[in-house]
């Protein structure tokens, strides 16, 4: 691997590229991050509003996965969930001795000190300098840059390259990923060149074989390029705050939905996750065993999809982007 691709995120990380899977609710799951890790990226897996039997569940399939030694994170979104829920998530993290959490969203300064306190690695994503300076305060050992052309809940307002070089300035030696917008090895080089240490990846970890996603989203990306995504708060059933998402377009977008009486709104539309009803406006993504209207869930996705042609192995997507990005350097010396 060329030099210029090694950084000292790497080794906080103990992993072999500078890409983390981000950690996507419903989708990354440990399926997706022993096969993130195996090819030698930082594995991610999204518990946002999650049960603790299955935390711990997902714990123990990507241990037995990968070895008992992995590191890797779990992400929780405070804010997003009851937050009884979250103190149970929270302790079952701490009693399977998860290495690393990933936060988001209002940075938690009670929580993040706990966690450090515990000797917990604490990465948070943000999505504005005023995030970045609050998660700084807290202690965070990494922040993950996010710009508003991330697929999923998008906390900022502005592009993730308009976005990192200031995160990066602000967080002096705490090291900064980058994340929205990047599929590819060329946009990987060009985050690095702005200040990343690493990228951190949804909607090109999505589109892949190991993806919790039903496989009618992981088309769906294949399909879409930049512009087809959209920004809507109209998905926030579930979530305790209404928070924009980015997706692709479907029947809810386009207001087919708007003129529910409340007794629909209380009618499932989709099953999944073993048989689990999924109601108009949730923003739970449909995952692989969906059945019913599953299009008419959120179809999560970031600006990148125009760089991602198919779906593949997760370890073929970081073998193409890690041959992409040298490519690139080769190109620009």
């Amino acid at each position: 691997m060329h030099a210029t691709l090694h950084t000292p995120l790497m080794d906080q990380l103990h992993c072999a590229v500078p890409i983390m899977l981000a950690g996507m609710g419903g989708v990354a799951r440990s399926g997706l991050a022993a096969a993130v890790a195996k090819a030698g990226g930082f594995p991610v897996m999204g518990m946002v509003r999650e049960p603790v039997a299955l935390i711990e569940r997902e714990v123990r399939a990507l241990r037995a996965a990968t070895g008992p030694d992995l590191h890797f994170a779990v992400n929780l979104i405070p804010a997003s969930c009851d937050q009884a829920l979250l103190r149970d998530e929270v302790a079952a993290c701490l009693r399977l001795k998860v290495p690393a959490m990933v936060l988001f969203w209002e940075v938690d300064r009670e929580l993040v000190r706990r966690l450090k306190g515990e000797g917990v690695q604490v990465i948070h994503q943000v999505g504005s300098c005023r995030d970045a300076e609050a998660a700084l305060e807290a202690g965070c050992d990494a922040l993950i840059a996010q710009g508003v052309d991330a697929g999923g809940h998008v906390r900022g307002e502005v592009s993730t390259f308009t976005l990192l070089p200031e995160v990066v300035a602000l967080a002096g030696r705490v090291p900064v990923a980058a994340s929205g917008g990047i599929a590819s090895g060329a946009a990987l080089v060009a985050a690095l060149a702005l200040g990343a240490q690493a990228v951190s990846l949804g909607s090109a970890f999505l589109a892949t074989n190991e993806s919790f996603a039903h496989p009618h989203h992981r088309q769906r990306l294949v399909d879409a390029c930049a512009e087809d995504t959209l920004r809507t708060t109209v998905f926030a059933r579930n979530w305790t705050i209404t928070a924009p998402v980015r997706v692709l377009p479907n029947a809810v977008t386009r207001g087919q939905y708007d003129e529910l009486t409340d007794a629909q709104k209380n009618q499932p539309i989709a099953w999944q996750d073993g048989g689990q009803p999924v109601y108009p406006f949730s923003t739970d993504s449909p995952m692989v065993d969906a059945t019913g209207r599953f299009d008419d869930l959120a179809i999560y996705a970031g600006q990148s999809v125009g760089q991602i042609h198919d779906v593949v192995p997760a370890g073929e997507r970081i073998a193409q982007i890690m041959r992409d990005a040298e490519a690139t350097l080769a190109r620009l010396r």
